[in-house]
């Protein structure tokens, strides 16, 4: 049993802009984001362009949703297919965010993403009111200043407010859970893919296990799952009782820190030079989100999708090395030992990059039987400030300018799409 007397109990808001980019794009249409057809895809000149975003009744009634392919919306003359205009989308998400400074100061706001941020309200009670007051009114300044649609979660901390916003509040456009709840509203939640932290191959483990539903999960043998998980086992017990004693700003999976990158091919790729370039090229983004937190990793993991023409499949494998490392080449040979040893030869359309098991990059140690490391780590630090100051484009590795490569492309892109 947990003494939730001891535990934190705050005013939270968890406050989500329903279908962001579809929502924005149906206002600029001069359409109603809850009643409108549309779908914004990456390239509309591409059949295989992927949907970044689908407005709710296009979900609902069609069943296109993030993700799906340009060629599955049914040619429908009631559905509107636009690009994304990423500059006029972020512009929005910050002036939303202006409209959180009304009510609490800036270091109790954390932008989780563009279209999701954490709010703590604690002591603003006296100026605008109880938590779901200051929710009503910050749900009513965005829809009558943007036209958009929002949903709000409140908790007492901010797993809380996010399961209460994912589990309640996208239904009924405002709730409020209390750590009275967690039995009774939590527990409950099946498919565990369902509450949030949770995802198919974890579900799958936990199923294995015996362990359904999340109540099942909060009365497990918490030793058990520690041995299972290592502190993800931890995490996921106390998760599961509502519990999370993170800071404002900190990620709610504190310990859980890893820097990927996943990237969707806009073609088949079938030969295996050209699909190596392209692990090169995002080796080469993982090792700079790395660095540019001033962290470093042992663990290294490929992901391989293969196309829908093969019937889809694919590997997912991962390789500890003994010295972390946020230096390209590194990561890029693991990368391919794993390709050699796992690849079978079908055309690939997904690829996903990822440096775990994280330390800070102060903690490595030079070895002595390979003097040429420091100048490695150094030259990735060098390229990264060349990057920043001049742009993403500014430095390219020779494949970024094969037929295979796609930096190059991206580098003309903001957040990866058409700006």
């Amino acid at each position: 049993m947990v003494d939730y007397s001891t535990m934190p109990q705050h005013k939270i808001l968890c406050v989500d802009m329903k279908s962001f980019y579809a929502s924005c794009a149906a206002v600029m249409e001069g359409l109603d984001p809850l009643s409108c057809y549309l779908a914004v895809v990456g390239d509309k000149e591409r059949e295989g362009s992927v949907v970044l975003a689908a407005s709710p009744l296009l979900k609902k009634e069609f069943g296109i949703k993030t993700g799906s392919r340009k060629f599955e919306i049914p040619n429908d003359p009631r559905i509107l297919v636009v690009e994304p205009k990423m500059g006029l989308f972020l512009r929005i998400s910050t002036e939303i965010t202006r409209v959180f400074h009304r009510y609490v100061p800036k270091e109790a706001i954390h932008v989780y993403s563009v279209d999701e941020s954490f709010i703590k309200v604690d002591g603003a009670a006296k100026l605008w009111g109880d938590a779901k007051t200051i929710a009503r009114k910050i749900k009513d300044d965005i829809e009558r200043e943007f036209q958009l649609p929002c949903a709000i979660g409140i908790g007492p901390n901010m797993l809380m407010a996010k399961l209460c916003l994912d589990l309640d509040a996208k239904q009924h456009g405002i709730a409020e859970w209390t750590y009275d709840d967690v039995k009774t509203k939590l527990w409950n939640v099946s498919p565990l893919r369902e509450m949030w932290g949770i995802g198919r191959r974890v579900e799958k483990t936990l199923n294995g296990m015996g362990i359904f539903t999340v109540g099942q999960l909060a009365r497990y043998d918490l030793e058990l799952l520690e041995k299972k998980f290592g502190v993800m086992g931890n995490q996921l017990y106390y998760h599961a009782w509502g519990i999370d004693l993170s800071d404002m700003g900190a990620p709610i999976m504190e310990g859980q820190i890893s820097f990927g990158k996943g990237q969707i091919l806009l073609r088949d790729y079938k030969d295996e030079e050209e699909i190596k370039h392209v692990i090169l090229e995002m080796c080469e983004e993982v090792a700079r989100r790395a660095r540019t937190h001033q962290k470093a990793g042992r663990t290294v993991t490929l992901g391989i999708g293969y196309s829908k023409d093969e019937f889809g499949g694919g590997f997912h494998r991962a390789r500890t090395i003994s010295e972390p490392t946020n230096v390209t080449m590194d990561i890029y040979q693991v990368c391919l030992e794993l390709f050699s040893e796992n690849y079978s030869g079908k055309t690939v359309r997904q690829i996903n990059i990822t440096l775990g098991n994280i330390v800070d990059d102060t903690e490595l140690q030079m070895s002595l039987f390979d003097m040429g490391a420091s100048k490695r780590r150094n030259l990735g630090y060098v390229v990264d400030r060349i990057r920043h100051k001049y742009g993403s484009g500014a430095l390219l590795r020779a494949v970024s300018y094969t037929s295979a490569g796609t930096a190059k492309h991206r580098a003309t892109l903001l957040g990866g799409h058409k700006s």
